[in-house]
């Protein structure tokens, strides 16, 4: 049922707007309980990700999150969203300045059953609020590349391989490239 509902869904879709995707996200009313089998340990990682389907113009992924936060991240080229189907999520936004610095702007909460917008080259930092287990659903278009990853420890960013989640690689072969930023003057 799942994988008939969902492919009838997203196939149509053709160059999807912003409205499209959330359209879509919410018709497909994809349920915790429909994607349990689908989601693992997030084994030491901010969370574990599954791929459930993906065509040239979207991809639709659960996250099972770990009480770790994730790095601050873009999406690449990609806009899309992101439905919390149980716990509530932490999304904390930022700005870059003109030296590609992240700042956070703001943190907001999302509730089981809330979307919230990705916009594209948009950076931001989730994780699971409460103490409590988070899944989240994310839609996405085009799929994911070229995502940016920050680490503001090491001054730097780096742009992950497809396969690399939103955390600083641990293998060289993750590592697309890497961008040393200028030092902040605090």
């Amino acid at each position: 049922m799942l994988k008939r509902k969902t492919r009838e869904l997203l196939d149509s879709l053709d160059k999807p707007s912003k409205s499209d995707l959330k359209d879509v996200l919410l018709n497909l009313e994809i349920t915790k309980q429909e994607v349990e089998g689908s989601l693992e340990s997030a084994g030491g990682k901010p969370y574990y990700r599954k791929l459930l389907y993906q065509t040239e113009e979207v991809e639709l992924l659960v996250m099972n999150w770990s009480q770790l936060e994730c790095a601050p991240h873009d999406h690449g080229e990609s806009q899309g969203w992101i439905q919390v189907l149980a716990g509530t999520s932490v999304n904390a936004v930022f700005e870059i300045d003109e030296k590609g610095w992240p700042s956070e702007l703001f943190e907001e909460q999302h509730q089981q059953g809330k979307c919230f917008y990705a916009p594209k080259r948009g950076v931001h930092k989730m994780s699971a609020g409460g103490g409590k287990d988070l899944v989240t659903l994310h839609l996405y278009s085009p799929p994911i590349s070229g995502m940016k990853v920050y680490d503001l420890e090491k001054c730097a960013a780096c742009i992950v391989s497809d396969d690399c989640g939103a955390w600083w690689p641990e293998e060289q072969r993750q590592k697309v490239k890497e961008i040393q930023l200028e030092k902040r003057i605090k």
